[in-house]
């Protein structure tokens, strides 16, 4: 799933994964409260989430859905704009990687999976 208020982000992200590997399912969102309205139809095997989005930023986001049992062992990658070094350390911090757009689609394909296949061998999330 990528959540992230510019369509044009979401585009590119869906386009570049499904390009990679045909078999990616990218379900997109352009906000936060579109993000867990589909949480309650789907899970995702991973999240990218933007951090600056209008109504709800993306750590309101994360805490929403780190606050839902079902969605808890879900990894979040950050996916942002935002540069400064506490934003960097918080995200890396919180989520299982903070990636900087803009983004090459190969690294990020091999960040996703990476997150992806740490979760399937711990079964649970690292803090």
């Amino acid at each position: 799933m990528v959540v992230d208020d510019s369509r044009e982000v979401l585009f590119s992200v869906a386009s570049s994964l499904r390009k990679l590997d045909e078999s990616y399912e990218v379900i997109t969102a352009e906000n936060g409260k579109k993000c867990l309205e589909l949480l309650e139809e789907e899970t995702p095997d991973a999240i990218l989430l933007d951090i600056m989005m209008p109504g709800m930023s993306g750590w309101v986001v994360y805490d929403k859905i780190r606050s839902n049992p079902k969605w808890e062992r879900i990894p979040i990658l950050f996916l942002t704009a935002r540069t400064d070094k506490l934003a960097e350390e918080a995200g890396k911090f919180l989520g299982e990687d903070y990636i900087e757009k803009p983004f090459d689609p190969i690294d990020l394909k091999k960040r996703i999976e990476k997150a992806i296949e740490k979760k399937r061998k711990t079964g649970v999330r690292q803090y």
